[in-house]
């Protein structure tokens, strides 16, 4: 039996009000959720999760939306305000900053940054920062993170800079399985116009930057932000001497991190130390 909808909250939630907007528009147009699913290829399940704030809209369908629609780029605001919503307030600066950055420069010691991220290894990571969320709660952040990597996509992206710690590689998250996607997910992005990947190896030592996530954040007019992240708090600088001091750390640890090419090399070899476990033969 199907469960009834919840009452929808327009002018308090912007998954409410894109919900309410998606059935408004879908109607005017006189289409059924089944035709509004062959036009914009999503489930009919999705949409309808969509319409009725249960589901937050997976990227692109925004974008989908507002070319069957004519709506001018309507949805892709929308969706802007519904991804703020499930950010951690500590971290909505950031994303405004993020979302405007011609050159965006990270560090990861021990976890993938989240531009990065496939959703397997998202959800993992969600499930076990608090293991009483709900599936749809964790849904629902996965594809906030996941919006966030539109960026990637954008005609003309940022200039990309990763760091990666020798650990975020070899730290099982999710299982050999879901590691193997996530490392192969990076290959691609090792070397590229846009895109640079170093991993920082054990045998560099110590740094200034191994206990956390570092991005440095420069915006068209050459004004650079940093945003450091530990285990349970995160914070803004544009202080000219953190913002100096965040850019010599990141310098340092590029001198110490293995070249892209022997970076990819490093993390299609830890890639392979991760093999699907096979079922037992009887």
């Amino acid at each position: 039996m199907t469960q009834p909808s919840r009452d929808l909250e327009p002018a308090h939630s912007a998954r409410d009000l894109y919900g309410v907007e998606l059935r408004r528009q879908r109607r005017l147009l006189g289409l059924s959720l089944d035709r509004m699913s062959d036009i914009v290829n999503y489930s009919k399940t999705h949409l309808h999760g969509v319409e009725t704030g249960e589901r937050l809209p997976l990227p692109p369908l925004s974008e989908k939306l507002d070319v069957a629609f004519g709506t001018d780029g309507l949805f892709q605001g929308l969706w802007g305000a519904v991804k703020r919503e499930y950010t951690p307030r500590r971290f909505d600066h950031c994303l405004e900053l993020e979302a405007r950055a011609v050159r965006i420069q990270a560090f990861g010691a021990s976890i993938i940054p989240g531009l990065l991220q496939t959703a397997a290894y998202m959800r993992e990571l969600f499930v076990r920062a608090e293991p009483g969320r709900s599936p749809q709660e964790i849904d629902s952040l996965v594809a906030a993170r996941l919006g966030r990597q539109e960026v990637l996509r954008r005609t003309c992206p940022p200039d990309f800079w990763w760091i990666l710690g020798e650990a975020t590689l070899r730290q099982a998250v999710g299982g050999p399985a879901v590691m193997r996607e996530q490392l192969g997910a990076l290959l691609p992005l090792a070397y590229t116009r846009h895109t640079t990947i170093q991993v920082a190896p054990f045998a560099a030592g110590a740094s200034a930057l191994m206990n956390g996530t570092l991005i440095l954040l420069t915006l068209p007019d050459n004004s650079t932000t940093v945003y450091h992240e530990g285990p349970w708090n995160g914070e803004i600088y544009d202080d000219q001497e953190t913002i100096r001091r965040g850019m010599r750390e990141y310098d340092r640890m590029k001198a110490c991190a293995l070249p892209p090419q022997e970076s990819a090399a490093l993390i299609e070899a830890v890639m392979e130390t991760f093999e699907p476990c096979e079922p037992p033969r009887t």
